[in-house]
């Protein structure tokens, strides 16, 4: 009897010991742990490429798996320097400028693709570029030589990091946002410079009272005799202004 016992015992024990192993081994491969597992999986997969010669600001042309490819940097957008409608904008040969330097003086040159769609309506790729392990985006939008922009899920990996960069750049009035609202949500605006060009030759214009500094400060205003024979050495628009300057009006 006790010998009986004994083996039904030891099975019953074999069975819960079975039994604990299958919901270990099922709860160490479960769908959730692996789908965590790649959530925090930050690393992701770049190809090197040989540069054939920078294109634009945000566009480079490589050497893609044998073939000629050109490159357009994702979520980013840099002014024109040729563009057959908008020709050339301010900052766009800066930006040229810059992202030739960083390609042509690198040792390594990669393309990080996003999960989303690999080419654009002109063929081109799409993808994040690495030089020496710096990604140019960044390195434009730190500089002030780019918006983000042309942001289309899925291809969204680094949006929210760029928009940080490009608060910073904004705060710091650099690049691109040196002048208000040239640069917008909807492109860039050549227009809004004009604008503010135009502005400041009419006020050049209007201001028409020399100042000379000599023994005296006096100003001249258009029909005083010695108007033409004086040397500006500043610019007035009323009288008020030069006499809180100092000036005095010429005899």
């Amino acid at each position: 009897m006790k010998k009986l016992l004994l083996t039904l015992f030891i099975g019953l024990l074999s069975i819960h010991l079975i039994g604990c192993s299958s919901i270990i081994s099922d709860e160490s491969f479960s769908p959730q742990k692996q789908a965590n597992t790649q959530e925090n999986n930050t690393e992701y997969k770049r190809m090197e490429v040989a540069l054939v010669h920078p294109s634009d600001g945000d566009t480079i042309a490589v050497n893609y798996k044998g073939k000629r490819e050109s490159v357009r940097f994702l979520l980013v957008d840099t002014p024109e320097t040729s563009h057959p409608r908008l020709g050339e904008q301010p900052y766009g040969k800066e930006a040229k400028e810059f992202t030739r330097k960083l390609v042509e003086n690198a040792r390594k040159i990669e393309l990080e693709f996003d999960i989303g769609p690999q080419r654009d309506k002109y063929g081109r790729l799409l993808a994040y570029v690495y030089v020496d392990g710096k990604m140019i985006q960044e390195e434009l939008l730190k500089n002030g030589l780019a918006r983000v922009a042309y942001i289309y899920p899925p291809n969204t990996r680094y949006v929210d990091q760029f928009r940080a960069i490009q608060k910073e750049a904004q705060q710091k009035g650099i690049g691109i946002w040196e002048i208000e609202n040239y640069a917008q949500e909807d492109g860039f605006h050549p227009e809004i410079i004009d604008s503010k060009e135009k502005e400041t030759s009419q006020a050049d214009e209007d201001c028409l009272i020399k100042g000379n500094i000599g023994k005296e400060k006096i100003y001249h205003t258009p029909d005083s005799p010695w108007y033409e024979k004086t040397k500006a050495e500043m610019m007035f628009c009323t009288e008020e202004e030069a006499v809180k300057a100092g000036f005095r009006p010429a005899k």
